[in-house]
């Protein structure tokens, strides 16, 4: 798909999630999730400032946060915590989908309903609980990282 035709997708999208729950679409929130979504890592709202601000100059510090919030909100992003009870933020697809978040290099790879259903349905049996929504992000180090993180050990 031409860079053009992503970006009138996403504008759709944001369009249509958005106002599901009163919201505008404004250029600003478009702005923020083209950000998230050229990032390959879940991203801070302050770093994500600096980034937009560079070609951005009048975009505001609360902006680029308020807009994190509605995409939460729409469900186009997700919040993750880092160490320091600091928020991270990576673009989502719209389906209903989990996470691996790499606590190393911060990459996030989602992972799909199916790969939980198992596990959720073990649950509801086991504790006569009927499960409507679930949310789960697993927290590690993909392969890159541990590899390095083996190599550092053997060399001390």
């Amino acid at each position: 798909m031409s860079p053009r035709r992503q970006n009138r997708a996403a504008a759709e999208e944001l369009t249509s999630r958005l106002s599901a729950r009163g919201r505008r679409p404004t250029a600003q929130r478009l702005l923020v999730l083209e950000a998230l979504r050229r990032s390959r890592r879940t991203v801070t709202a302050a770093d994500l400032f600096e980034q937009l601000r560079a070609d951005h100059p009048l975009i505001g510090r609360a902006t680029v946060f308020r807009s994190l919030d509605s995409l939460v909100d729409a469900g186009l992003a997700q919040r993750f915590e880092r160490a320091g009870h600091v928020s991270a933020y990576a673009a989502c697809s719209t389906e209903h989908h989990h996470h691996l978040v790499c606590t190393g290099c911060d990459t996030t790879v989602e992972i799909d309903e199916a790969s939980i259903a198992r596990l959720a349905g073990e649950l509801s049996q086991r504790h006569g609980f009927t499960v409507h929504h679930g949310t789960l992000d697993f927290y590690g180090l993909c392969a890159s990282c541990s590899d390095r993180a083996s190599g550092a050990q053997r060399r001390a």
